[in-house]
């Protein structure tokens, strides 16, 4: 049970960390070429700000899922 809670604190914390950088690149992608993009009601880099933290939150969510289940596996 220890290990499923720890896996799943290591995969919100690797959801953070890659949700910040997918922020920052989205900012910056929205600032510089998609100024007139639109989601969720704001636009430019506020809207590809927001769609990278959520894109790369999940990818960071789930490398951080299958890093720990690769670590208990024995031999590996």
């Amino acid at each position: 049970m220890l290990a499923y809670i720890f896996r799943v604190f290591v995969s919100m914390i690797g959801g953070l960390v890659f949700g910040s950088i997918g922020l920052s690149v989205g900012a910056w992608f929205g600032g510089n070429f998609a100024s007139e993009f639109v989601f969720n009601g704001v636009r430019g880099y506020e809207a590809t700000g927001q769609i990278g933290f959520i894109l790369f939150a999940l990818v960071g969510s789930i490398i951080g899922w299958q890093y720990m289940e690769k670590r208990k596996q024995p031999g590996k």
